[in-house]
């Protein structure tokens, strides 16, 4: 684990949160921020000792919220909330999702407007760093609370968890990591289930994901356009200028850059008046992708910046004041995951049509997919279906799930943003599309191995050779599912070569 990340004092970026969540940086707090985590809490032990009757604080929730309780009651009310509300269903979260929810909330809690005590957000900080993961069932989320409760639970020691590479009681990590389990007490229950961490830590993780796979998608775009004899005119910087977007000059400037020096293409000029737009619109149709990603991105640090409690305690000890509102409504990040989700679809979609064409020797001028003897091999045949297939199932996923409305609480949550499920099948999107772009990557390399390396431009030539590390040239048919799992790990391991 590399050195650790500060949050509080300057904003807060996705990029530190996909750090911390995939295990590469520790995360502390600055000094200010746990002044202010304090401050929030003095506020609400103000609040209760007053009498002031405040939704969350000293009432039921939801549809209860007329309900005042007595002060004896209000630790057992957040108890109870965590218990009642940790009622997720199916598959679990994997270790880096849940560990994005836990950056998330800690987020959220750092501008002291939550009203949780820094004992408790101590203990969050201690799971992630100690690496002391919840076990959270994926589904049941409309935008908040279950994912949450679960993870409350855990700090309770109730619930199981991850820890020193085994599932086992929470209790027991606690345990055997020096820590004794928290007893929630006013509004705490609830602020550790409110706001909007669960899609805003797992739409952090996206965007790291979509950023590499937008730059992976150029470099195996680019191997297929200069193995099928494209015509680099199609990018020609000042054509591409007079489209004012900046993931188009962004995506034409790499294309240029990786294809530049290719003799392959120098030689090819003319061979066509001009390509499919499977390869001539690169720019054009990346770059849109690249434009969607950078408006997701503004929209989840806009959140991941933001107090999303209810309610917020705000002002000082000495002139408070607690306000009921809606800022756990995340509609902002479920439009931006749904966003997302389309350019990604896009993306694969683009990547499967230029695929297509490297296995089609009527278009290609290459071997039947692309093995010196086809017949006897059937070569990278299905693994175009493959592509196809996935292609398909990321145009369902690419559903909006924010357009889904339902009503929970007794008409109380008459609007739900369902941001959380647009998160998690934009993950399931992502990993598809990690799939398809690895599989352009396969038969680019192998239709560049029929031209000769030494026509091959310096860019794609570097990407080849990665791939070549652990991949081999195709002669004859071979086991084809394993080398395409390897293609995803560089992919995953690798930075894409410019």
């Amino acid at each position: 684990m590399s050195a650790a990340i500060e949050w509080g004092d300057q904003p807060l970026r996705w990029q530190d949160v996909a750090r911390v969540a995939r295990g590469n940086a520790s995360l502390t707090l600055s000094a200010s921020t746990w002044a202010r985590i304090a401050q929030g809490r003095e506020i609400v032990n103000l609040i209760v000792a007053s009498g002031y009757v405040a939704y969350g604080v000293n009432t039921g929730l939801g549809a209860l919220c007329n309900i005042s309780l007595a002060e004896e009651q209000l630790s057992q009310l957040s108890r109870n909330t965590l218990l009642s509300h940790a009622c997720g269903v199916g598959p679990l979260l994997d270790e880096a999702q849940t560990r994005a929810i836990m950056c998330a909330a800690i987020a959220n809690y750092s501008h002291g407007k939550s009203g949780i005590s820094p004992a408790i957000v101590e203990q969050l900080l201690t799971f992630l760093n100690q690496r002391i993961t919840p076990q959270v069932p994926s589904q049941g989320s409309v935008g908040y609370l279950s994912h949450m409760a679960h993870i409350g639970l855990a700090l309770m020691g109730v619930g199981d968890v991850s820890w020193q590479g085994q599932v086992v009681p929470a209790q027991q990590a606690l345990a055997q990591a020096g820590l004794e389990p928290i007893s929630p007490g006013a509004k705490e229950g609830l602020s550790l289930v409110n706001g909007t961490p669960c899609m805003t830590g797992l739409a952090c993780l996206a965007l790291d994901d979509a950023q590499r796979l937008l730059d992976w998608a150029d470099v195996t775009g680019a191997m297929s356009f200069e193995a099928l004899r494209g015509q680099i005119v199609a990018f020609d910087a000042e054509i591409l200028a007079l489209k004012a977007s900046p993931g188009i000059q962004h995506c034409g400037a790499r294309l240029r850059q990786l294809l530049a020096d290719s003799p392959l293409l120098a030689e090819s000029v003319g061979v066509r008046t001009q390509d499919a737009l499977s390869l001539r619109s690169m720019p054009q149709v990346h770059g849109a992708c690249r434009d969607q990603f950078d408006h997701a991105r503004t929209q989840v640090e806009t959140e991941l910046n933001a107090c999303t409690d209810n309610p917020l305690v705000l002002g000082t000890p000495d002139n408070w004041r607690v306000v009921s509102q809606a800022n756990p409504h995340g509609e902002s990040v479920a439009m931006a995951c749904d966003l997302l989700a389309i350019a990604m679809a896009e993306l694969g979609s683009m990547s499967e049509r230029r695929l297509d064409r490297l296995v089609n020797p009527l278009v290609s001028g290459l071997p039947a997919f692309l093995v010196a003897k086809p017949g006897v091999n059937s070569g990278m045949m299905i693994a175009q279906y493959v592509a196809a297939s996935l292609c398909g199932e990321n145009k369902q996923l690419a559903q909006p799930a924010v357009l889904d409305n339902f009503v929970t609480s007794a008409l109380q949550e008459d609007h739900l943003s369902l941001g959380t499920g647009s998160a998690l099948k934009l993950h399931r999107l992502i990993a598809n599309l990690y799939h398809i772009i690895s599989i352009e990557y396969l038969l680019a390399a192998q239709a560049l191995h029929f031209h000769g390396e030494q026509k091959l431009a310096q860019g794609t030539r570097h990407s080849l050779a990665l791939l070549r590390e652990t991949v081999a040239p195709w002669e004859e048919d071979r086991w084809l599912a394993p080398e395409i799992t390897k293609a995803v790990a560089t992919l995953k391991n690798h930075q894409p070569g410019f």
